[in-house]
């Protein structure tokens, strides 16, 4: 949902079950996610040092699509075989693993991106991997997208969900919502890429936008996140039950307020990637 709830664990990569529970509907899931901002991929092409980029946690390849109609040649690399085998059949090269394990074999990118991704990665090995993998003045860019629910949709979600899942380890705060949420993560991927070095001093890059959704299209991107992915699916039509006389009383439709947020960095160190081991999973 729109934010990382205060529940989740404080080493999100190490939830695996979660990380890789996406996979469940790939079409769903490419069908309703929203797309990159341009402005966005404008941005990581102009400041790149050229074109062949890595793409950490591809999925269905929606990023890697766009990135590919800007002129960029695209590897993948991405957990879920069924979320490669999509984005495989969208026309986007994929390798399957883990970034801590995958192997470069010697391979190396002007780029290394991820869209909302980089947090089921170990931050300190994956800024280690993307350091060996750079070329010198190439760019770190993982980014995000920050949903933000209208309030009373969001507090019917809240509600929906502890009366389904009342156990759950996690919990969804309404209240709770929007950049500021986020930042956590944001930092905590910042400093993973400080603490390894050879990296110039991460920056973050910024891109509002809004988005009109349907019933039915709200659904479908909701059935997309990670409290849901793991529900059977009785569990799933009763947390969406409870959230539809709100949107019914927002006239059938929302708009959603969104941010995208990417943490930068530029490859430094004359091409000599940091000596640190790259953590086990």
């Amino acid at each position: 949902m729109p934010t990382p709830p205060s529940g989740r664990p404080p080493d999100p990569h190490l939830a695996r079950g979660v990380a890789e529970s996406f996979g469940v509907d790939a079409p769903r899931y490419d069908r309703a996610r929203p797309r990159y901002p341009a402005s966005l991929v404008r941005r990581i092409v102009t400041v790149s040092p050229g074109s062949e980029l890595l793409n950490v946690g591809c999925g269905t390849g929606i990023e890697a699509r766009q990135f590919q109609q800007a002129g960029c040649t695209v590897l993948g690399v991405e957990p879920d075989p069924r979320m490669a085998d999509f984005a495989r059949r969208a026309g986007v090269e994929v390798e399957v693993a883990t970034f801590e394990r995958w192997q470069a074999a010697g391979r190396t990118f002007d780029a290394v991106i991820a869209g909302t991704a980089w947090h089921w990665v170990d931050p300190i090995a994956g800024a280690i991997k993307a350091a060996r993998v750079l070329r010198t003045g190439g760019l770190l860019a993982p980014f995000w997208h920050v949903f933000q629910l209208p309030p009373l949709v969001a507090e019917a979600f809240a509600a929906a969900y502890r009366r389904v899942v009342p156990d759950s380890p996690v919990a969804f705060e309404p209240d709770k919502q929007g950049v500021d949420a986020y930042q956590p993560l944001l930092t905590r991927a910042a400093d993973g890429i400080h603490e390894v070095g050879g990296f110039s001093i991460p920056e973050q890059m910024r891109f509002d936008w809004t988005q009109p959704y349907t019933r039915d299209e709200l659904f479908d991107l909701m059935l997309t996140q990670g409290l849901l992915t793991r529900l059977a699916p009785d569990g799933q039509a009763a947390v969406l039950d409870g959230v539809g006389p709100a949107v019914d009383e927002a006239g059938g439709s929302v708009t959603m307020s969104g941010t995208t947020v990417a943490v930068v960095a530029v490859r430094t160190g004359g091409g000599t990637a940091p000596t640190a081991a790259i953590p086990a999973e």
